[in-house]
């Protein structure tokens, strides 16, 4: 195979809704490119895209596959990303490593959910792209309508290239209004008849022509010149107009395939070979240190690596993208991340679960590498001469959250090393082993994600595990000041334990004054403040540690062994044993006794009478409340809203956005446990949300008296 320089490949992202097609548009292109002799068949499970067992079973994508067509010349890389939202990650992963976004459709639904996420995505990322209607000899296809919806949602840049003269089992043709041909087939598809445009079609063809020149005009104001000058341009001049436009993000060209039946897919490769932006065209990535690292094949050479597959008998394939320089087989190089050195023995062109060797890749060329010894996902490799780090990747905020525990509780450590292990595979399976909730916890997209993750274990593994429903990490603070006093008292034997202390807590907040006396039924208490510590406490909020105790009544050096006494009660709350926040505790008397006393003592007399004054501030539970935003189709919008507000939501807004409606709303943690599954079957899978931390909330009091009691009974039972 050659070596492609920079200027002769290009990256793309193939992105769509479950069941748009990409798996067998996948095997079109290899086979119509000559990588593969024969298109496989989903349902035969001899794919390119969709070889590990896992998908085989489910049925469509769990993994993003990378591949590579040559076509006239250039090196195509095709990343084969799966549609299902809760697979996310691998479409986030493929946009940012590629300069190009195929958005497929099927041509019978049109935009659905997962092409309006896609297109969010692309927006974020400022990426180019091309939709694509596939399916067109499905009986409920219509192009028009897909075309009218595409319209009507992202506007006057949605520009079609092709269309076709019929749609249903009947497609076998089409008009290319950028050449001005018609395209026809077989049955067999594969190379196209070409001829000149029929006289029936004429009139529809010059002005989806014109309309294209335009567009492609617009982004060059030489182009714009010439076209107000001549009304037309050559099919080079177009070329490089919807190139610019492309880039600039000022145009989304609309193109047609029946994959399937191999229909129009050279002319698509024609397309991405001559028009899409080549990798030196598109913004340059920058490093860790915000400096621009251009895709220069005579720089020192930077790999960064996107992605890690475990593959049976091979183990780890790490795939990588050439971010400057070149890189040869046998070369040394040093892991930015990790510091330790590495050498890359074999340098491989992807084809899905095949791969096929080369000695060289220069500047923005894809590839893949095995048996390294310490690379993981997200490390760069720099050689002599070469300092970058690249962290560019952002993945979106977890939505679904299990706890997950082995069936066999001697299997935790090994359940451990293979989550972490998959966790490179995939960065949005996120692994959390909780102190606070004392349950490992992993959070992914969605349910479907986390059930691939748990079938996973158990088939490829041998590993059963159960899931359950995760705790929530609530809090707990107090409302008002309280006093008490506690002494703890053993006498055994010898030397026996003894510690008195007095006590008075508050509720905190910044900068909040220290008082000087307090008053308790009639009493009041002076303070003389003789030291003030600041905790900041790990989970949130502070515990704010003062002294005043006057007269010696408690020897400085057991101060320290009360402050840990209030810590501890402080880790595991006294309503129900959940961390406590934001309180300000005063020591301002106690006794000791000459003999008896020593830290033990005053740490439980310190944790008993912080427990005792709590109790009595007004305590109330907070809980993790999130934001939330719902993108769901107009016509499901009342069934979601009702939802919601039966999650004990807060509805803050709505708006339109793009063909869709958005809910923003304030939902407790507690509420949205399922809330994927539920959405999904509100809406037959039609809308989609996102969801961040916002901030820690009292509890209505009938949620609060629940939660103490279950808690109560919990203990009794232990």
């Amino acid at each position: 195979m050659k070596v492609y320089q920079t200027n002769e490949i290009k990256n793309i992202a193939l992105l769509g809704n479950d069941g748009s097609g990409k798996t067998t548009l996948t095997e079109a292109l290899l086979f119509e490119s000559g990588i593969i002799k024969r298109r496989g068949r989903i349902t035969a499970k001899n794919t390119v895209s969709d070889y590990f067992p896992v998908e085989q079973e489910y049925g469509y994508s769990v993994f993003s596959t990378v591949f590579h067509v040559e076509w006239n010349g250039k090196k195509l890389n095709i990343i084969d990303c799966p549609g299902s939202d809760d697979f996310v990650g691998a479409a986030m992963t493929a946009l940012n490593v590629t300069d190009t976004a195929i958005l497929l459709l099927n041509g019978q639904y049109g935009p659905e959910v997962g092409t309006q996420n896609h297109f969010r995505y692309t927006e974020k990322l400022g990426k180019p792209v091309i939709f694509l209607v596939n399916q067109l000899d499905h009986e409920k296809c219509d192009y028009d309508m897909v075309l009218e919806q595409l319209q009507s949602i992202y506007g006057s840049k949605v520009v079609p290239v092709q269309y076709p003269l019929a749609t249903g089992p009947n497609f076998n043709s089409l008009i290319d209004v950028l050449l001005m041909k018609k395209y026809s087939w077989g049955p067999e598809g594969g190379a196209p008849t070409i001829e000149d445009v029929p006289a029936e079609e004429m009139e529809k063809a010059t002005a989806m022509h014109k309309a294209l020149v335009e567009a492609a005009a617009e982004h060059d104001e030489t182009l714009m010149e010439k076209f107000f000058e001549q009304d037309s341009l050559t099919e080079d001049e177009m070329r490089e107009g919807i190139r610019k436009g492309l880039a600039s993000r000022g145009m989304f060209p609309v193109f047609c395939v029946c994959a399937g039946k191999d229909m129009g897919v050279r002319r698509l490769m024609e397309f991405l070979g001559n028009v899409v932006p080549f990798v030196d065209e598109m913004p340059p990535v920058h490093n860790t240190r915000g400096e621009v690292v251009k895709p220069d094949s005579n720089g020192p050479t930077s790999l960064y690596f996107f992605k890690t597959a475990v593959e049976p008998h091979i183990g780890d394939v790490q795939y990588f993208k050439v971010m400057s320089g070149k890189v040869h087989e046998g070369e040394d190089f040093t892991n930015a991340d990790r510091g330790s050195k590495e050498r890359i023995a074999q340098i491989y062109a992807c084809a899905g679960a095949n791969r096929i060797k080369v000695e060289e890749m220069v500047a923005g060329d894809i590839g893949c590498t095995v048996k390294l010894k310490d690379v993981h996902t997200g490390n760069t490799l720099n050689a002599k001469g070469a300092e970058n780090r690249f962290n560019f990747i952002k993945y979106p905020n977890s939505k679904y959250s299990r706890a997950i525990k082995p069936l066999n509780e001697a299997d935790t450590e090994k359940m451990m090393v293979i989550l972490n292990r998959m966790r490179e595979e995939d960065p949005t399976w996120v692994i959390d082993q909780s102190k606070e909730l004392r349950q490992t916890i992993v959070h992914g997209q969605g349910e479907f994600h986390l059930r691939t993750l748990k079938w996973r274990l158990e088939n490829n593994e041998k590993l059963q595990v159960k899931f359950e429903e995760p705790r929530i990490p609530y809090r707990e603070t107090i409302t008002k000041a309280a006093r008490a006093d506690y002494r703890h008292k053993k006498q055994s034997g010898g030397a026996g334990q003894f510690g008195e202390v007095h006590l008075i807590v508050e509720p905190y907040y910044e900068g909040m004054p220290m008082p000087e006396t307090y008053k308790f039924n009639g009493q009041e208490f002076k303070m003389n403040v003789k030291g003030v510590e600041e905790v900041p406490l790990e989970w949130g909020g502070k515990l704010v540690f003062v002294n005043s105790i006057v007269g010696g009544s408690i020897d400085a050096r057991f101060m320290p062994a009360i402050l840990k006494g209030i810590m501890s009660r402080m880790e595991q709350g006294p309503l129900t044993g959940s961390y406590a926040r934001d309180v300000r505790v005063i020591v301002y008397d106690g006794k000791m006794h000459p003999v008896d006393s020593n830290e033990i003592s005053f740490m439980l007399a310190g944790r008993n009478a912080f427990s005792e004054a709590f109790k009595n501030a007004g305590p109330k539970i907070l809980e993790p409340i999130y934001d939330v935003e719902v993108f769901v189709p107009s016509d499901k919008m009342g069934d979601v809203m009702g939802d919601l507000q039966g999650r004990r939501a807060m509805i803050m807004g709505m708006s339109s956005e793009a063909g869709y409606e958005k809910l923003i709303a304030k939902v407790p943690l507690k509420e949205m446990s399922s809330y994927s599954t539920a959405l999904s079957s509100l809406t037959g899978g039609r809308a989609s949300f996102i969801m961040k931390f916002a901030s820690y909330e009292l509890v209505p009091s009938d949620v609060q008296d629940k939660l103490i009691k279950e808690f109560e009974a919990k203990q009794a039972d232990e």
